[in-house]
């Protein structure tokens, strides 16, 4: 009976005291304490069926508690998810020796796993990550060394740190303490931009319910809600950034009224007007993109979203799904598009360079790099996450948002229709955020920036590779050993 409560409940809640160190709920102590908690489990148990369950009984714990927004999108998704990424924790577990060089090989596994999430299927499903733990923790700021999978890695050698210390390995307790330590500081003087001018800014959210589905809304009522908030802006004013897909047409949106009205609304703002579209571009497919309005109302930019959400702006294996998919899934497909994640303005005489990454894409940080690595001097997130009751996904989006401008070194402008809508600065630091479903307008000067933080420059590669490396080698010493 003691075997068996190890193999289930024991690895369950120590999965879901990781889930519970994931926003909203915010406790990060937490991801150290289970990631302890998963190590000790594994160091007594030598058959690999047991192993594996272990485990994904872990991940059981972790995914499906910080995941339980998408029964709102998908429910056959959110389980599929869940069981699929639990099974790829199992995996990891799998590839953990025993004995003490478990303690270098757990955190390149979870850096193995999480790199796979960030690919794979569908483009990649990058929620609740490791990473996201932390964006309001000090390890935090770490993120500009090497990304979200270097913090990843941190948060697993925590939890063997812990471990080290409670099987009293003095010896690689100080090493990895004092490791960790100087990796901490280290991020606080490595790379991480420069501010080249300041711009104003101004976020409109225009409020309304929470969750609520796009099938039961009047597109024209949302627009006109965002319209009559803009009224709110202070002006004079730089930027207006509006969210996602908020201005949402049957037709291609040059041929609606609310493509005039637009332009009208840029005009008497006499500001850059970034606007979020939803438009049908054929009888199969629609679009959804960003456009640039310059104050005189002319259209100078625009970027089509490039990462799609499964299940919410296409359908997967549509044939194969269709036959018991729930009648709220969408009946066109959205056209990825192709373009750089920039959008060009010219601000009193000045170019101005806006990346951006449009609500899913700021869950990646790839996304995030191109745009950066395209000269973009502030980040923009606009997004609509209206559609999802409680505030599972909203707050995980924010933290998000977090981690692409502690990894960039640039602000990052996050945009939503009901919430939340923030203002973030180079250090992950919220500088203003609004309310679930209320009306208003968000206001600041923001720096524009250049340069690049190392996590810029190396991307995802230099991790998956040492991790790779620290698997193998940690497996090949541990045989020896035996």
């Amino acid at each position: 009976m003691k075997d068996k409560f190890n193999v289930s409940l024991k690895p369950l809640i120590s999965g879901m005291c990781l889930a519970f160190s994931m926003p909203p709920w915010g406790w990060w102590p937490l991801a150290f304490i289970s990631l302890f908690l998963l190590d000790q489990l594994l160091s007594g148990i030598v058959v690999s069926k047991r192993r594996f369950l272990v485990g994904f009984s872990f991940g059981v714990g972790w995914l499906f508690p910080s995941t339980f927004w998408m029964i709102a999108l998908t429910i056959p998704g959110y389980i599929v998810q869940g069981l699929l990424f639990s099974a790829f924790v199992g995996f990891a577990a799998l590839l953990v020796p025993r004995g003490i060089w478990r303690w270098l090989a757990l955190p390149a596994a979870f850096v193995i796993i999480e790199a796979l999430r960030y690919r794979w299927p569908f483009g990649g499903v990058p929620l609740a990550t490791l990473a996201m733990s932390q964006s309001s923790a000090p390890l935090g700021h770490t993120v500009r060394i090497l990304g979200p999978l270097f913090l990843s890695a941190l948060v697993v050698i925590a939890g063997v740190l812990i471990s080290s210390l409670w099987e009293k390995e003095w010896k690689f307790a100080t090493c990895t303490g004092v490791g960790l330590v100087a990796l901490w500081a280290i991020g606080f003087v490595v790379p991480n931009g420069n501010p080249i001018g300041e711009t104003t800014v101004a976020i409109v959210q225009g409020g309304g319910e929470q969750g609520t589905r796009a099938i039961d809304t009047d597109e024209r009522e949302v627009f006109e809600r965002h319209v009559k908030a803009s009224s709110n802006v202070e002006t004079p004013v730089d930027l207006v950034l509006w969210p996602e897909d908020v201005v949402n047409v049957q037709q291609p949106l040059t041929d609606s009224p609310e493509y005039a009205e637009l332009q009208d609304l840029a005009r008497q703002l006499d500001s850059w007007l970034i606007a979020g579209i939803f438009e049908r571009v054929s009888m199969t497919e629609n679009a959804n993109a960003s456009i640039a309005f310059s104050p005189e109302g002319t259209e100078i930019d625009r970027y089509d979203k490039v990462r799609l959400v499964p299940f919410g702006e296409y359908v997967p294996l549509r044939g194969f799904i269709k036959h018991f998919a729930p009648s709220y899934l969408p009946v066109r497909d959205t056209k990825s598009g192709n373009g750089e994640p920039n959008l060009i303005v010219e601000v009193d005489g000045q170019i101005v360079n806006l990346g951006i990454a449009i609500s899913w894409e700021i869950f990646f940080e790839d996304r995030a790099r191109s745009a950066i690595l395209g000269g973009g001097e502030i980040l923009l997130n606009p997004t609509n996450g209206s559609s999802y009751w409680l505030t599972i996904l909203q707050s995980q989006q924010v933290a998000s948002s977090k981690l692409r401008a502690m990894e960039t070194g640039r602000w990052v402008l996050q945009a939503a229709p009901t919430g939340f809508s923030a203002i973030i600065n180079p250090n992950g630091d919220v500088v203003e955020r609004s309310s679930i479903s209320e009306t208003r307008v968000l206001h600041a000067t923001v720096d524009r920036r250049d340069g690049n933080t190392l996590a810029t420059r190396a991307g995802p590669l230099p991790m998956i590779l040492f991790s790779g490396a620290a698997l193998l080698g940690a497996n090949f010493l541990a045989r020896r050993k035996s």
